[in-house]
């Protein structure tokens, strides 16, 4: 028998141990565990290494909490408006170690060590300020003789993503932009899965290669409906901008981020009391506009 590994948010994330390094935000603009992210910093786990490429406002408002030491990363900030105001201020006030990448390299050293080898070899980074960060190596390759930067691998304590769906064991199925979700969830120590909905095991393996988060990488399933809001989540939601743009407004200043999180995450306890608020206080309409269903695949035994 396969064991559960279904929990609540609150439990899933108390494992995660302050001084972590955490990825998120892993799939680019889509599918963002903000759901688990908000109960970090209810919890008020600190001294966290951020992971990730374009995390949007997930890291922003972890860094707004306060419980951020260290990021490493190739963006941090708010695709709908520019800046994440937390994080700029935070960097410019020399309280936060800042890890620059690229999107390109953060995927190499998170492959690495997926992989399990100490770094992998680019010539992409070659004549961008981004190769002279110390993190990197510039050398002569040895079979050809040309310059290639060495991207050095970054094995995260976890890897915390959200699917559209996953079965108790931890097989889950995601769609849509994945980004480098794949690549962190074989470099990470531990992952936690999030998802809209915990369906059996028989829905799974209806689709067996979609299932390339399985179940042997995961820790923890958390069934979490709207735990991506305001990314978007593949089928399920659509990208909410307007959130985004009066996140921006709301944190512009520097007395502006507290309120907005005694609102929206220390004011809930939960996501299911999240959703409530939204639904009650803003009430956009999400709903996909033109769901797509994909062709029919055909297994046999």
């Amino acid at each position: 028998m396969q064991r559960d590994k279904t929990t609540g948010m609150a439990e899933a994330v108390s494992r995660i141990d302050a001084g972590s390094s955490v990825a998120a935000g892993l799939a680019l603009e889509h599918a963002i565990p903000f759901a688990a992210g908000h109960e970090l910093i209810r919890q008020g786990i600190g001294d966290l290494t951020l992971v990730g490429p374009i995390s949007d406002v997930l890291f922003d408002q972890l860094v707004g909490a306060g419980l951020v030491s260290r990021v490493r990363a190739a963006w941090v900030g708010n695709v709908s408006a520019g800046s994440g105001y937390n994080f700029r201020r935070a960097v410019e006030d020399g309280g936060l170690a800042v890890e620059n990448h690229s999107n390109y390299s953060i995927a190499l050293a998170l492959q690495a060590a997926a992989m399990g080898v100490p770094y992998l070899p680019t010539r992409s980074l070659l004549g961008s300020d981004i190769a002279s960060e110390p993190q990197f190596e510039t050398g002569e390759d040895p079979f050809e003789g040309e310059r290639v930067v060495r991207v050095p691998a970054v094995s995260p304590d976890w890897a915390v993503v959200h699917v559209q769906r996953a079965a108790p064991t931890g097989d889950a199925h995601l769609w849509g932009n994945t980004g480098v979700t794949y690549e962190a969830v074989r470099a990470a120590d531990r992952v936690l899965v999030t998802a809209e909905e915990v369906v059996d095991e028989s829905v799974i393996k209806r689709d067996p290669s979609r299932t390339r988060i399985t179940r042997e990488q995961v820790d923890a399933v958390v069934e979490a409906p709207f735990g991506a809001h305001p990314s978007p989540v593949a089928g399920h939601y659509d990208r909410d901008n307007e959130f985004f743009l009066e996140y921006a407004e709301r944190t512009r200043d520097p007395g502006g981020f507290d309120p907005w999180a005694e609102a929206w995450v220390h004011g809930v306890d939960d996501r299911e009391e999240y959703r409530e608020r939204y639904e009650r206080e803003v009430g956009r309409d999400l709903a996909v506009t033109e769901p797509t269903v994909a062709a029919e695949v055909r297994y046999g035994q």
